[in-house]
């Protein structure tokens, strides 16, 4: 599914660790079908997924993105160049709406992630995620709300938010045309 092997890295990391799926599943609160749904690149996990395995493993969330293991000081991704994370599937097997793009596949122990969100659809469900680190949102095309808290926030186009991220959150397409979002993720 992904071009990035997201499942097969995350595998590698267990099996380094001599892990099995339920020790995984036990230490990260996720079910043990959905960790292995993700090994075997069946479903493609949200960044907050893949952000809390991260931390488990004790990486850079950039490891799942990585293409190659040289270190480099700076990198130019063209837009050719960006590899999209397909239809991102929940923890329950719903569809979140969304797919994403890495903006930064090369540079290894990177303090942050840039993402481009693309949610093409409004979700079902409103569940919202947390993970550690820190988030900043610009909305670069459509509207969208933010589900912070107890709180909802309508973003529109230019309009940026920056915020812990251990505050629950989900972002959600406020109608039906296509809404983009530059993502930063900081750990």
């Amino acid at each position: 599914m992904s071009e990035y092997n997201i499942g097969a890295k995350i595998k590698a990391l267990r099996r380094a660790r001599k892990l099995t799926l339920n020790d995984v599943a036990n230490e990260t609160g996720f079910s043990v079908a959905l960790i292995s749904q993700i090994e075997n690149d069946n479903v493609s996990p949200p960044i907050a997924t893949l952000s809390k395995i991260a931390r488990f493993f004790d990486v850079k969330i950039s490891v799942f993105f990585a293409e190659s293991e040289e270190e480099c000081r700076y990198e130019v991704i063209r837009s050719h160049e960006r590899i999209v994370i397909p239809r991102v599937i929940s923890q329950e097997g719903a569809n979140h709406g969304y797919f994403y793009e890495s903006l930064s596949n090369h540079r290894k122990n990177k303090r942050m992630e840039p993402f481009i969100l693309s949610l093409n659809e409004k979700a079902m469900d409103t569940n919202t995620y947390c993970h550690e680190g820190e988030e900043f949102l610009f909305v670069l095309k459509g509207s969208g709300e933010l589900l912070l808290d107890d709180q909802s926030i309508a973003l529109n186009e230019g309009d940026g938010v920056y915020f812990d991220s251990t505050l629950n959150h989900r972002l959600l397409a406020a109608g039906t045309e296509e809404v983009k979002v530059l993502a930063v993720v900081m750990r």
